[in-house]
């Protein structure tokens, strides 16, 4: 098949004089803060139970940052829950929904993986608005009368929802976002938020496995209103005695947690709040995703997977290949640019999402120096060029 992509700026397939200092690009588990290392982690609370003064403390504290640098109102409860994102999203559902309509969207892998939950597993027969990867459904078709299930950043498709103007402040439905990809790189409106979550293997560059559960009032009273017909498992309990089980909002976890990767997280906090807090933390990530931005709008052989910038991620940049090539072709191309730019140490982790049109995904949130994301865009050129002639 003949390829009309025109050919990489002269001299691209001389390897780059420059290296990103630090190429962990991945889109989860993100880079590292600026500075870290392990042995500046707090470890007195290793080989101790999570049930000990000081296991509860520390626990606590990972809670007490996260209101500080997220700015989550007092009004608003926050507990460290199993099984990363996916647990917390997933706990939520079973427990809260029921009692009113639902409506899940979808423009990506996790929201897609939110109605199959809704529809085969808890058979909700929920209202399903979707839309193609590098789109945005029609947000003005959400009822402010259903449950809302949706993700605030399509970690695999590079779309977001803008904002939340168009969540209904007089709503009688909950709110459930999935915002792993999204919290600390968006000022998230809480009063629009009635369920939150997040792992923080995502933006903070932490280890996985424990998810972030944040509820609002309206979802403290419909668990404590509302009781499912159907079977919770123990991880999944949030109540007892019809009344929310306060201890999981206040470092008491359902099950055991890795306190190294807690230790990692409380860390990551730490740096945020060292550099400025939420503030600094949406300023990198914008200013890294405007570097991309501006390495995509100089190659005429790049462009983002989402076109409307309105709607466009600022952590998880999703590119595609402009290219007649068929997507066989697409993902070998991918693959080898991939493998190559590893070989090289110049970039880790890029290629797109396995559910996803064959592309790049290149993660530009704030533990990203832009630096490294600058002198990124020659390296693909050199990538690309070499993948091209293989």
């Amino acid at each position: 098949m003949t390829d009309t992509t025109t050919a990489p700026a002269t001299g691209a397939s001389a390897k780059p004089a420059e290296k990103p200092a630090r190429p962990y690009f991945s889109s989860g588990p993100c880079a590292k803060p600026p500075g870290w290392d392990a042995s500046k982690l707090a470890t007195d609370s290793l080989g101790r139970s999570h049930r000990s003064k000081l296991g509860k403390e520390r626990l606590k504290r990972a809670i007490d940052l996260t209101r500080e640098v997220l700015k989550v109102p007092d009004t608003h409860r926050i507990g460290i829950v199993p099984a990363s994102d996916t647990g917390a999203v997933e706990m939520a559902m079973w427990s809260m929904l029921g009692p009113k309509p639902v409506t899940c969207m979808a423009w990506e892998s996790f929201g897609a993986g939110w109605v199959t939950d809704a529809v085969k597993q808890l058979r909700i027969d929920p209202e399903v608005i979707e839309a193609d990867y590098g789109d945005l459904p029609d947000l003005t078709r959400v009822s402010p009368d259903h449950d809302v299930i949706f993700t605030w950043n399509g970690t695999t498709s590079g779309v977001r929802v803008p904002n939340g103007d168009w969540i209904a402040d007089d709503r009688t439905g909950l709110t459930f976002a999935d915002a792993t990809s999204a919290v600390f790189a968006v000022d998230m409106p809480w009063d629009k938020l009635d369920v939150t979550t997040f792992s923080w293997q995502k933006v903070m560059g932490g280890e996985g496995g424990h998810g972030i559960l944040i509820l609002g009032p309206r979802a403290v009273e419909r668990l404590e209103s509302y009781t499912p017909d159907r079977p919770l498992p123990k991880i999944f309990r949030m109540t007892k005695g019809g009344k929310l089980n306060e201890g999981i909002f206040e470092g008491s976890t359902i099950n055991t947690p890795s306190m190294l990767a807690v230790e990692d997280y409380i860390f990551a906090l730490e740096w945020a709040q060292s550099i400025g807090g939420l503030d600094a933390l949406v300023a990198r990530s914008e200013a890294n995703a405007a570097a991309l931005g501006r390495i995509v709008a100089d190659r005429d052989w790049l462009d983002h997977l989402a076109a409307d910038p309105a709607v466009r991620s600022t952590t998880s940049v999703c590119l595609k290949l402009v290219t007649d090539a068929d997507g066989d072709t697409q993902g070998k191309l991918v693959k080898k640019m991939v493998s190559l730019l590893e070989a090289e140490d110049a970039a880790y982790d890029i290629a797109s999402y396995r559910d996803a049109p064959p592309g790049l995904r290149i993660w530009c949130g704030a533990t990203v120096d832009t630096a490294d994301i600058e002198a990124l865009g020659p390296w693909l050129d050199w990538a690309w060029a070499q993948a091209k002639s293989a």
